[in-house]
């Protein structure tokens, strides 16, 4: 099957570079240069992933990932030539899945996209799956988890999830009193090998507790072990 990319950069050359590239290693690339022209293309074509640079003319990057989160939660790689933790925080928070700074190799370019198309059709076809009936709702606390329809309630309210925050909330929930390590929970969630790269699990958890917690500077449901992981918290 063939997958077809959203490749979202105003810069031609690099634009150019990458699209020869990903052509040869078997995708269908379809380019575009701002971010108008972007947020056209994805309401009127189906994409597998989309390839995002930040600094675009028209409507900036961070515009157009919300307009698709909107819509869809296709896999979303940012490239990026901002390399502050600040500038990866907000894109991982918007619902980003993974970002990739320039200058960057096509290797390694490839690699990325690959494992997050993976990623994500694990997830679906895991989401498709038939859920056990005792198994459709999980509730700890104040929260309640919809597992068939990915919806989470605190106190009767809906709270907002990207799909990442809401795998690693149903995550803890459905294993009580059992820790995880950064490893283990990349693991589980990114469906990949983890190479040490503990921002892309700290934004996400930081994220996930501004959401759930009253107090995410003092959390009780996902609390932190330091030095060793995660573990679900008591919250009876």
């Amino acid at each position: 099957m063939q997958h077809t990319v959203l490749l979202v950069e105003d810069d031609i050359s690099i634009s150019e570079m990458v699209q020869e590239y990903l052509v040869r290693e078997g995708y269908k690339v379809i380019p575009a240069y701002d971010g108008e022209a972007a947020a056209s293309l994805f309401q009127s074509q189906a994409f597998d992933l989309v390839l995002l640079d930040l600094m675009l003319p028209k409507i900036n990057g961070m515009d157009v990932l919300q307009i698709m989160r909107g819509k869809s939660l296709v896999p979303v790689l940012i490239m990026s030539a901002k390399d502050s933790d600040v500038d990866k925080a907000l894109g991982l928070g918007f619902g980003a899945d993974d970002y990739i700074t320039k200058p960057f190799s096509m290797i390694e370019l490839a690699a990325r996209v690959k494992a997050a198309i993976r990623r994500a059709n694990y997830v679906l076809a895991n989401a498709t799956d038939p859920v056990k009936p005792d198994s459709l709702c999980l509730t700890i606390g104040d929260l309640r988890l919809d597992v068939d329809n990915f919806s989470v309630q605190k106190r009767g309210i809906d709270i907002r999830l990207t799909a990442k925050e809401f795998q690693i909330l149903k995550l803890f929930v459905s294993h009580p009193g059992r820790v995880f390590t950064k490893a283990q929970v990349y693991g589980f969630i990114w469906n990949d090998e983890y190479y040490g790269d503990e921002n892309v699990i700290n934004v996400h958890m930081r994220r996930l507790r501004e959401k759930i917690e009253d107090d995410p500077s003092h959390p009780k449901y996902i609390v932190t072990l330091w030095g060793i992981g995660y573990k679900l918290g008591d919250c009876s």
